[in-house]
């Protein structure tokens, strides 16, 4: 069951993969549901991905291929939803006609879609305090499904993991995580921190990645998780 500008999206996105092979850019799907930003579009793109009528090409970053179309909707008597969309109706159908969606999967360019950068990790805020209007342009191909946030790298915690002083984190929004995985951890309600995630007995460690700084040890009350390390941008 998709909303009204789910399947907006994906019908747009078939039509312009039969017309021209190639899928529209995220500008393009923007203008054409009539969307504020590109980051509605990838989050639409999201939930197609997880309802598994699209998917993205591995390593190629504006290259979508529909795996298959949504049934035909009911005009009438739809329910919206919490966005304000339509939730459309599903009628049994005729057998289809072959899908214009088969073929193999076209081949597209690089795409840049924009997220929130919600400040300095080290600013001791948690993350929901960190809100603001900036956005930073990021290339497609490194985000997967899920909705991302970015946040500028303060200190030098982190750099045995390659993460320096000034780089932008890209942070996947998650409130769990296994043993290993590089997390936005916020301690005690108030400080928000990078750092790899790991469980000790009936504690919780937080490590750095720098020989200089001490594991950190947290009551699993303590540690909230707010995103898992999805990618780095680092400006020159």
């Amino acid at each position: 069951m998709l909303t009204r500008k789910q399947h907006d999206l994906i019908c747009f996105i078939a039509d312009r993969l039969n017309e021209t092979g190639v899928s529209p850019s995220f500008e393009e799907m923007k203008e054409a549901l009539d969307l504020k930003s590109k980051s509605g579009v990838h989050r639409l793109i999201s939930a197609l991905e997880e309802r598994q009528f699209l998917r993205r090409l591995p390593n190629r970053a504006r290259a979508l291929e529909v795996l298959r179309m949504p049934e035909r909707p009911v005009a009438a008597r739809g329910k919206a939803d919490s966005t304000g969309d339509v939730v459309s109706l599903l009628l049994p159908s005729a057998p289809p006609a072959p899908s214009r969606a088969a073929s193999p999967a076209p081949r597209a360019a690089n795409d840049v879609i924009e997220i929130p950068l919600h400040g300095r990790i080290a600013a001791g805020l948690p993350i929901e305090a960190m809100e603001s209007a900036q956005m930073l342009p990021v290339p497609a191909a490194l985000l997967g499904a899920g909705e991302h946030y970015a946040l500028e790298v303060s200190g030098d915690s982190m750099v045995e993991a390659g993460i320096l002083d000034g780089d932008y984190a890209l942070i996947r929004r998650q409130e769990v995580a296994r043993d290993g995985e590089i997390v936005v951890a916020l301690v005690d309600e108030h400080e928000a921190t990078l750092k790899y995630f790991r469980r000790e007995g009936a504690m919780v460690r937080l490590d750095p990645a720098n020989r200089s700084y001490d594991p950190q040890r947290y009551r699993p009350d303590q540690v909230r998780v707010q995103g898992k390390l999805a990618g780095l941008l680092r400006r020159y």
